[in-house]
């Protein structure tokens, strides 16, 4: 799962197509054609192409944005209520209301489509097996309650990102939801899984029960993966694999460098990411007996020009506290990139059926014979019908094309990585008070220190105990972005030496 990106924004010019997953009748993905608009600022955007490789403001995602962008500016929700009709054109205004100073870009940058020549990875394989182009976020929202449907099937009532207030409720104990995670169900049905972690912070560890699953070495690195999955006797049934989040943070809500393809990072990187483990998949023996889904956790901010559909809302107990706009869970979020690829998938494959993050552990289900974990994904379509093929296909490319070259400097010298990372030389930068962005990471970083503490003697009880106090204190007492990030910082210099000494 990467990093917020709409399907126009991605797929929107690439002009796929193919047979349709359910008739097998020819079709092709449902795009732009260059007329579609959003007026901001008395001036007219409309979707063009190429798309920057990296754009130097990050696009409005949370509630209150993507509200805007798509039931058009000035739109209220009232808590409980009906979500306002979905008319995708606030997109553009509600950039040109984010962009910061100095910015360069023009609010149509949000309305600009990568052409496929930019993005050979991605559409190589849509082209190669099935590109989903219904497929919806999971709310209107941003990161982190759109993740936590994709191992939940609900985000306990989160509708935007966690504040300081919230995240302290679950900063300990994690995000325990009323109906647990897909991976209490493997676990109780004795079913193997593993999470990679891109870097220090993966989001997936701030879920409830996550930092002793930590200990006891379900976290693994994605150098850990390829070497597990070229191994025959890799038995995890289930990975998910998180990105490097770029975790620098050396101005206080810096992505890049890191290969999620965030949009202040150079989407190329994330493309590497995605051919890497492609061909590693490829080449394992486990390829036969494989499924590698791509997906994107939310929008970003980006345009898209078809509106979402209602949803059906989870239905399970809320966390106390998490619901901050009264959202009731009954529409879906904007349309982001999914492609699902399998030797059993027909070459060519365009599926218009309605998915959402919930489909995962739907799917997960429908093929583990587990219960369903809320009212969404007992109700979410699944993917089983995209494997059409009796026998696997013999003709699935070994190998991808190489990223385009962006022009943009890498971030591989060790020296660079290490002066941005001193948060000491960015002071000028880190000014002002702690961002919604970073809220989440601390929690995480938290996490971090609360495992390495519990490895003396894998006791996570006995470390909520000794340390418990001192790290709510230490949460609780950030209140701007230099402290913020020297947490974050503190957290991923510990969990690099703990991880080196533990591996020497």
């Amino acid at each position: 799962m990467l990093e917020n990106r709409s399907f126009d924004h991605m797929l929107g010019f690439s002009g796929i197509e193919g047979t349709d997953a359910e008739s097998g009748a020819l079709t092709k993905v449902l795009g732009l054609d260059g007329t579609q608009s959003n007026d901001a600022g008395g001036q007219r955007y409309t979707t063009k192409s190429p798309a920057p490789f990296v754009i130097d403001f990050d696009p409005g995602h949370g509630f209150v944005d993507v509200l805007e962008q798509l039931a058009s500016p000035g739109s209220e929700y009232a808590a409980g209520s009906k979500y306002p009709t979905c008319v995708n054109t606030g997109f553009a205004a509600n950039a040109l209301a984010n962009i910061g100073i100095g910015a360069l870009s023009s609010p149509g940058v949000v309305l600009a489509a990568y052409a496929p020549i930019q993005l050979p990875i991605i559409n190589t394989l849509a082209r190669e097996f099935a590109v989903c182009d219904h497929w919806f976020s999971s709310l209107p929202g941003p990161t982190w309650p759109n993740r936590m449907f994709v191992h939940a099937a609900t985000s306990g009532g989160l509708d935007d990102s966690p504040t300081s207030l919230q995240s302290l409720e679950a900063l300990l104990l994690g995000y325990r939801f009323a109906n647990g995670t897909i991976y209490d169900q493997l676990d109780k049905h004795h079913i193997p899984w593993s999470i990679v972690e891109g870097d220090a912070f993966p989001q997936s560890l701030s879920l409830g029960g996550m930092v002793s699953r930590a200990l006891d070495g379900r976290f693994i690195s994605m150098s850990s993966f390829l070497t597990r999955v070229a191994d025959p006797a890799f038995s995890d049934a289930y990975t998910f694999i998180e990105p490097n989040y770029g975790h620098v943070l050396a101005d206080g809500r810096n992505f890049k460098c890191g290969n999620s393809q965030h949009p202040l990072d150079d989407v190329t990187r994330g493309e590497q990411l995605v051919k890497t483990v492609y061909e590693a998949v490829r080449k394992s023996p486990h390829w036969l007996k494989s499924v590698l889904v791509l997906i994107y956790d939310e929008h970003g901010g980006f345009y898209d020009h078809v509106p979402p559909p209602s949803a059906t809302a989870p239905g399970d107990n809320w966390i106390a506290g998490l619901n901050r706009h009264g959202f009731n869970f009954e529409q879906l979020g904007v349309r982001v990139p999914a492609v699902i690829i399998s030797p059993y998938i027909r070459k060519g494959t365009i599926d218009h059926t309605v998915f959402d993050h919930a489909s995962i552990p739907a799917t997960l289900a429908a093929l583990f014979k587990l219960p369903a974990l809320t009212n969404r994904d007992s109700e979410a379509a699944t993917l089983g019908h995209l494997f059409s093929l009796q026998q696997p296909r013999d003709d699935a490319p070994l190998t991808l094309p190489s990223p385009a070259l962006s022009g943009i400097p890498d971030c591989e010298d060790p020296l660079a990585g290490l002066l941005a990372g001193d948060v000491e030389t960015a002071l000028g930068n880190l000014e002002g008070p702690l961002e919604p962005v970073l809220t989440g990471f601390m929690h995480v970083a938290v996490a971090r220190q609360l495992q390495l503490e519990a490895a003396v003697d894998h006791d996570v009880d006995g470390a909520i105990q000794r340390v418990g106090d001192r790290l709510r204190s230490e949460f609780q007492s950030v209140s701007t972005k230099i402290q913020a990030v020297r947490l974050l910082r503190k957290a991923e210099v510990d969990y690099q030496r703990w991880q080196h000494s533990h591996q020497g």
